[in-house]
């Protein structure tokens, strides 16, 4: 079986945002690419995210949103629990991340991903074992 990748809320709002052609592509293939292969992790904070993105900024309908989310019910997904926002905060402490960042890192963590696909954080940097990578640089490290 191939490593685990955690896929960040703007893969997901890439994927469904059309206004830039090469990042929509760029996500829809990474999305499919985990869903076929069973690698891809997201996190309860990512359907809250994605969700919350979607209906304010990409205004799409809820009917368009909710097909979105039960289509994500396919990955592999951490659900943020009370001791997952304590290890956040230990890692918000650590490396000095927003608190949200780190929420994704900690579930990234807990679910044993080897990497974790965001253009939120610093590209080819370990955080608590976890490599970050950022699909949309000239060199993404895929």
């Amino acid at each position: 079986m191939s490593a685990l990748t955690f896929l960040d809320t703007n893969i997901v709002i890439y994927a469904n945002d059309p206004r830039d052609e090469a990042k929509q592509q760029v996500a829809l293939d990474l999305i499919s690419r985990h869903l076929v292969d069973r690698t891809g992790v997201l996190s309860s904070q990512v359907f809250q995210e994605y969700a919350s993105v979607a209906l304010s900024k990409l205004r799409q309908s809820p009917a368009v949103v909710t097909h979105q989310l039960h289509l994500l019910e396919s990955f592999r997904v951490v659900l943020v629990e009370p001791a997952l926002v304590r290890r956040a905060l230990e890692i918000h402490q650590l490396y000095q991340l927003s608190f949200w960042d780190s929420q994704i890192l900690a579930a990234a963590e807990h679910a044993g991903c080897r990497h974790l696909l965001s253009e939120d954080l610093n590209a080819h940097q370990f955080y608590v074992g976890v490599e970050c990578l950022n699909p949309f640089s000239a060199s993404p490290g895929l």
